[in-house]
């Protein structure tokens, strides 16, 4: 019998077409092999998508995760999937971190005819079976609406960007913030540079804003890394209790910062990249079971402040 056949009566046990459906027993007939491929595992963020994927997997004795690390290299990334494809892999899961295509890839894919589920970010160029992963520009008109209500329409507000100009998931975030402020007294003051994601590009940046912006009341960055790197800067000047700040991911240690009493940190969006690879997993095994998924599924992505972190803390979160 064929993998579909002995999975038919999983799918049609609804076999997770939702995103964070569960797996019955009834599709654990068959060895089952995933091809996890990471254009980087360079930081908390994807390092907790893979680790989601493969802890998901582990619930099953016959599924296989074949976990790979292009080290942000694109022609690596290319040549993982060709090893992968050469081992019979049944479904790709793809975590493309920052990098915008991977035509190459996706065409030796697609030419074995093996599905693709595309994980937080969508990769252009190239086709796929499924998509799961946040809605960037939502979550950036959520935290804008929390600045406008928090500064009651009136104000200056810091934006730190990750970079670069063509990366979509940043400027949606950005975007979406900014949106919230047309029609209102708020200036948005955007840093020239680029904090790339990490705490000691926001310390930077932060740091040459406060240099040509004494007035600042509250500062976005494109991602938690960032913003706790720019309230570092905030709190060297000695200016935490005039700007507060915001950001998106909803990384465990932003949580904490949230919620110690006394923290300028205001909200993020949530971003959660176990979310995504739990989501991501189970989506890919909806499709090896025969299932015909949504193809692209953006996953909900509330607010976070202090009023209501501890409902998504996780001491034992790798993100």
């Amino acid at each position: 019998m064929t993998l579909f056949g002995k999975l038919r009566n999983a799918a049609a046990a609804g076999l997770a077409l939702s995103a964070l459906g569960a797996m019955p027993a009834s599709a654990q007939d068959e060895d089952i092999k995933i091809g996890m491929v990471n254009l980087s595992l360079c930081c908390a963020y994807f390092v907790g998508m893979d680790a989601a994927v493969k802890d998901e997997a582990s619930h099953f004795s016959n599924v296989k995760v074949l976990s790979t690390d292009a080290k942000g290299d694109v022609a690596k990334l290319t040549s993982d999937v060709e090893d992968l494809l050469n081992q019979d892999v049944d479904v790709f899961i793809i975590s493309g971190a920052w990098i915008e295509a991977a035509p190459a890839a996706l065409e030796s894919i697609n030419q074995a005819g093996t599905p693709i589920v595309m994980v937080d970010r969508l990769l252009k160029g190239g086709d796929f079976t499924a998509w799961v992963g946040p809605d960037n520009r939502v979550i950036g008109e959520g935290i804008g609406d929390y600045i406008v209500k928090r500064l009651d329409g009136k104000g200056k507000v810091a934006v730190i960007r990750g970079g670069p100009a063509d990366n979509t998931i940043g400027s949606n975030r950005s975007e979406g913030v900014q949106s919230k402020f047309q029609g209102t007294g708020i200036e948005a003051v955007v840093a020239p540079g680029w904090g790339e994601w990490s705490a000691d590009g926001g310390f930077t940046q932060m740091e040459d804003l406060l240099s040509k912006n004494d007035d600042l009341n509250a500062v976005f960055c494109e991602n938690d890394s960032m913003c706790l790197g720019a309230q570092k800067a905030i709190g060297d000047a000695g200016k935490a209790e005039q700007i507060f700040i915001t950001s998106v991911d909803g990384e465990m240690g932003t949580l904490k910062e949230i919620m110690r009493e006394g923290s300028n940190y205001g909200a993020t969006g949530r971003n959660s990249s176990d979310q995504i690879g739990r989501a991501g997993f189970n989506r890919a095994m909806a499709i090896v079971a025969g299932g015909s998924p949504e193809k692209e599924t953006a996953l909900p992505s509330p607010i976070i402040t202090k009023d209501n972190a501890i409902k998504f803390y996780d001491e034992n979160s790798k993100f």
